[in-house]
């Protein structure tokens, strides 16, 4: 399955609180990703908590987008990606 580079904005910063009402919403938004086939594998928060970039495992971006759509969250730029590992030349 080709995996993607999920860039997203929040202009007022990313609030997931560090509790279960916040392991709740990161719940849904994989149930919701799940409809389409779609994986959430881990994301990177800038320091001021306005961008993201997410990895995802989705057989195309639009299914990233439907997703997306599901969990109310923006999409600012999908690109697909492979592994570069520096140590795989050693």
């Amino acid at each position: 399955m080709p995996r993607y580079l999920v860039e997203r904005t929040f202009p007022n910063g990313l609030a997931i609180p560090t509790n279960p009402d916040g392991a709740e919403a990161c719940g849904g938004v994989v149930l919701r990703n799940a409809e389409g086939g779609v994986t959430w594998v881990h994301s990177y928060v800038s320091p001021d908590k306005r961008q993201t970039f997410c990895i995802y495992d989705a057989p195309s971006p639009e299914a990233i987008r439907s997703a997306a759509k599901r969990s109310d969250l923006p999409v600012d730029k999908i690109t697909e990606v492979r592994v570069l590992d520096p140590y795989f030349y050693h």
